[in-house]
C-alpha cells in the first residue's frame, strides 16, 4: 500500500529521537531529474499549476504539479506510453524536493497514481484545452516568471505522420510529405523565440495533414499572441501571403523576413536589378565562398494583395551561387537593413528544422500509444513542455554548460553519481539529511535507537 508522505524535518527527527524509524532511502543523481528539480527550483511547476485548470476531485492527495512532472519527465526519459507516466519519478530524493515523496512499506513501488486513473483525468480535459495549456502556461507564466523575452521568432511547420492504412487516428487527415508520398497524420506549427544562443518554442498549433501550409499559418498568426512591436518573424516559403505580410507589419507592427518563390514578378525583376547594377558583396557566411548578394530596394508595387492600399513596401536581398549560377531572393519589410542584415537574420531559420529533428529522432514525438486525440494531444504538448524544459535548462546557470548540445548526446555521456543525503520516513512524514547530519544523530542516540537506525539504514 503506497503512503503519500510529506516534508517534515523536524518532525522526523524528534521522532527518531524517540526509537522510530519505518525506513530510509539513498539517491543516485540523474540528469532528468535534475531538470525537473531546476525548473522546480525555479517556480515552473507554479507556472504549471497556475496554467492549467486541475480538474480532479478536492480531496485528491498527490499535487497537480507533480502529476505534470511525472508526464513530463515520461517524455524526457523516451517513454511514450500513458502506463509509463506514473513511474517516471521515483528516485526518492527528487520526490522529496518536490515536497511529497512515496513510501511503501511492502516495498512494491506501484506508482505514482494508477494508469486507469491517469486516463479518466485525460478524458476531463478536451483536445483544444490541452493544447491551449501549453501555449498559456508558456507565454502568461513561463516567460514572465523567468524574465526572457524573445524578439526573433521563427515560424515553420512539420508533419506528424502516423499508420497511412489506420483510418482511426481522430482529427487526422490525408496529406503529402516532404518525400512527395502520401501521408496520413496531423500538421504542427510551431513558433521558435529566439532566446540569446538559444531558443524556446512558445506557441504551436495542430492541424489535420493536408491543411494549406499558408492557410495555416494565416490562421495562426492572427491568433498568436508572442509578438511585441518591433519583433521579427522569419517564414519559410510555404507560408507565402500577402495579405499576411501586411497585416504582422500593419497590425502588430513585426517585419517579416522569407524567400520569394521563382514564379513572382518580385523575385524575377529584384535578380534583374541586381544583374544590371552589378554591384555585388561577399556573402557573410564563411561556409558560402562561392555565393555573392546584392540589395534590391521597393519591390513591394511587384508583389500585390486584393487591397494594394494596405501593401507594405519590401526590400530583397538578391545571392547569387557563382558556382552554380544560381539565384535565391529573401525579402524583408524592414527597409532600413542591408543586404548582408537580411541574409543574415533569415539564415537563423534552419534552426527550427533541428527542433524538429530532435522532436523525432530522440523525443519521439511521432509515437502515438492511442487513436483518441485528447490523448495524443497530451503526449504532443508533454513532449514539447519536456523539450522547453531542457533549453530552458540550458539557459540557467545550473545547465550552462549543455548549452548548444541536445539532450540525446548528453545522456550518452552523462553518469550518475551516489549523492550525500538519506532519505527518512516515519509515519506519513519523510526528511531529507546530510551524511554529517546522520552522524550526528547517530551519536546523540541511545544504544537502543542507534540499534534500529544500523537495521533500517544498513538495508541500503
Amino acid at each position: 500500500m503506497i503512503r503519500v508522505c510529506k516534508n517534515d524535518k523536524e518532525s522526523v527527527f524528534a521522532i527518531i529521537r524517540q526509537g522510530k524509524l519505518d525506513a530510509a532511502a539513498l539517491s543516485t543523481s540523474n540528469l532528468v531529474d535534475e531538470i525537473i528539480l531546476s525548473m522546480y527550483k525555479h517556480g515552473i511547476f507554479t507556472c504549471l499549476e497556475n496554467g492549467i485548470c486541475d480538474k480532479r476531485a478536492a480531496n485528491t492527495t498527490v499535487p497537480f504539479g507533480i502529476i505534470w512532472a511525472a508526464a513530463i519527465a515520461a517524455k524526457m526519459k523516451v517513454q511514450t506510453s500513458l502506463s509509463d507516466i506514473p513511474f517516471a519519478l521515483s528516485d526518492h530524493r527528487t520526490l522529496a524536493e518536490l515536497g511529497y515523496t512515496l513510501y511503501d512499506p511492502d516495498g512494491v513501488y506501484s506508482g505514482l497514481m494508477r494508469e486507469g486513473s491517469l486516463r479518466f483525468l485525460l478524458g476531463k480535459y478536451t483536445w483544444d484545452e490541452l493544447l491551449n495549456a501549453y501555449r498559456l502556461t508558456v507565454r502568461d507564466q513561463i516567460i514572465p516568471q523567468l524574465g526572457i523575452q524573445p524578439h526573433i521568432h521563427i515560424l515553420d511547420c512539420t508533419p506528424l505522420e502516423v499508420n497511412f492504412k489506420n483510418s482511426r487516428y481522430e482529427n487526422s487527415g490525408i496529406g503529402v510529405n516532404k518525400s512527395g508520398e502520401h501521408a496520413r497524420g496531423y500538421s504542427m506549427l510551431t513558433m521558435r523565440g529566439i532566446c540569446g544562443d538559444s531558443g524556446i518554442i512558445e506557441d504551436f498549433f495542430v492541424a489535420p495533414l493536408g491543411f494549406a501550409d499558408a492557410k495555416f499559418g494565416e490562421i495562426v498568426l492572427n491568433a498568436t499572441r508572442v509578438f511585441h512591436e518591433g519583433d521579427i518573424l522569419i517564414n519559410d516559403r510555404g507560408f507565402l501571403s500577402r495579405r499576411t505580410l501586411n497585416f504582422v507589419k500593419n497590425i502588430h507592427h513585426v517585419d517579416t523576413y522569407l524567400p520569394l518563390k521563382r514564379n513572382m514578378e518580385a523575385y524575377k525583376f529584384a535578380i534583374q536589378c541586381a544583374q544590371e547594377e552589378n554591384c555585388w558583396g561577399q556573402h557573410p557566411n564563411p561556409k558560402r565562398p562561392t555565393q555573392k548578394i546584392a540589395l534590391v530596394k521597393n519591390l513591394g508595387g511587384l508583389w500585390k494583395s486584393d487591397n494594394p492600399a494596405e501593401d507594405v513596401d519590401i526590400n530583397a536581398c538578391v545571392v547569387w551561387d557563382t558556382s552554380t549560377n544560381q539565384y535565391f531572393v529573401f525579402a524583408t519589410t524592414d527597409l532600413t537593413k542591408s543586404a548582408r542584415e537580411i541574409v543574415k537574420t533569415y539564415e537563423l531559420r534552419p534552426e527550427i528544422e533541428e527542433d524538429y529533428r530532435q522532436l523525432k529522432d530522440f523525443w519521439q514525438i511521432e509515437d502515438f500509444k492511442s487513436t483518441q486525440y485528447n490523448v495524443i494531444c497530451f503526449h504532443i504538448v508533454c513532449v514539447l513542455f519536456g523539450y522547453l524544459f531542457f533549453q530552458l535548462y540550458t539557459m540557467l546557470p545550473e545547465g550552462a554548460q549543455f548549452i548548444g548540445r541536445s539532450l540525446p548526446v548528453i545522456l550518452k555521456s552523462y553518469t550518475p553519481r551516489a549523492l550525500g543525503s538519506i532519505i527518512l520516513y516515519v509515519g506519513c512524514c519523510f526528511g531529507i539529511f546530510s551524511l554529517v547530519e546522520m552522524m550526528r544523530i547517530y551519536a546523540e542516540c541511545n544504544n537502543t535507537i542507534k540499534q534500529k537506525l544500523e537495521e533500517v539504514i544498513g538495508k541500503l
